[in-house]
């Protein structure tokens, strides 16, 4: 069998709509997985499956609101009435820049509904469905999990809380057969960063394109297919001895820095 072949397995992804989601989407369908998208953003959502057909890919999605328990249960629920529920990969995430004196409370709780309750809804619902069986669930953590970012307040704090409840996931379950990992990217090139440039640098996007990547040693920003990539090993058979474990992809960031 093809190395990191998922074929037959059912995955579930969250944010999968754009960015590092897709992305992942894209090589799971690719090597085999059946693969819904989680996201509360249906034209983009239908635009990707389009996309994906006409590449002779298939997807399915479901419209969700990850900060909603009672949502996720449902769709979820709906999803495992048909089929096994193998991977979940917890993506759907939100950036806010700001340090604690500007960080509104409103800030602070939008970024918790969906950074760190949507993991836990998420997760929390797919779990029952694993227990007893097999199953993995990779939470997209970040570098700012684990180091000092300048005016990252709440995101932080929120990647912080995905890194731990990574371990706990994989501490509490071990024994019902389902690991638990975390991924770690410093920046990478989507959408989102080109819309924040071209937001917040209307006259000088290439040069801060340019300083953004130099943030990172290798001298660039992530691919999404590379973080994609990664996740495919950490879900695929080849990672089966591997849980509890968070996998920095930072060009260098933590490491060489400083």
């Amino acid at each position: 069998m093809t190395p990191f072949n998922i074929s037959g397995k059912t995955a579930l992804i969250t944010g999968g709509a754009s960015g590092i989601g897709r992305a992942i989407a894209e090589v799971f369908a690719k090597n085999g997985a059946q693969v819904y998208i989680l996201d509360y953003n249906e034209t983009q959502a239908e635009e990707v499956a389009e996309a994906f057909r006409a590449d002779n890919l298939e997807l399915h999605y479901k419209i969700c609101d990850v900060s909603k328990e009672d949502e996720v249960q449902q769709v979820i629920d709906e999803i495992a009435d048909e089929n096994s529920l193998d991977i979940l990969v917890n993506n759907a995430g939100v950036a806010h820049v700001g340090n604690i004196e500007n960080t509104t409370e409103a800030d602070l709780d939008r970024i918790y509904a969906i950074n760190i309750k949507g993991v836990f809804n998420c997760a929390k619902a797919v779990i029952k469905h694993m227990k007893g069986k097999s199953g993995v669930i990779i939470n997209m953590a970040s570098i700012a999990s684990s180091v000092g970012i300048s005016d990252r307040f709440a995101y932080s704090m929120s990647k912080g809380a995905v890194l731990t409840m990574t371990y706990s996931i994989a501490k509490d379950y071990v024994d019902e057969g389902i690991r638990c990992n975390s991924i770690s990217p410093a920046r990478v090139h989507t959408p989102f960063v080109d819309g924040f440039i071209a937001k917040n640098y209307p006259d000088n996007q290439e040069e801060m394109f340019e300083k953004l990547s130099k943030t990172q040693p290798l001298g660039r920003m992530g691919k999404p297919v590379e973080i994609a990539h990664l996740a495919l090993y950490l879900v695929s058979d080849e990672a089966s001895f591997i849980t509890g474990t968070d996998f920095p992809i930072d060009g260098g960031f933590i490491k060489l820095n400083g």
